[in-house]
């Protein structure tokens, strides 16, 4: 996907950069390039089941200080 702005006859350089970043950003490549960046692998089984058994852990002690007036 090859975007161009040629400069017109007489055209500032700064228009032609205004130009060419307005094409840029309609056209969806800046928001589709930091979808594909920010992408991340999906956790298996056993991660997901190890995080969640640690915030109930975490949740219990939390309620556990709370009980006995510590902050």
């Amino acid at each position: 996907m090859a975007i161009e702005a040629r400069k017109r006859e007489n055209e500032a350089i700064n228009s032609l950069i205004y130009r060419f970043n307005r094409k840029v950003q309609q056209s969806g490549l800046v928001k589709e390039t930091r979808k594909r960046t920010f992408t991340t692998r999906p956790a298996n089984r056993t991660k997901r089941r190890d995080a969640a058994l640690y915030r109930i852990e975490k949740r219990d002690e939390l309620v556990k200080v709370k009980k006995y007036g510590h902050k």
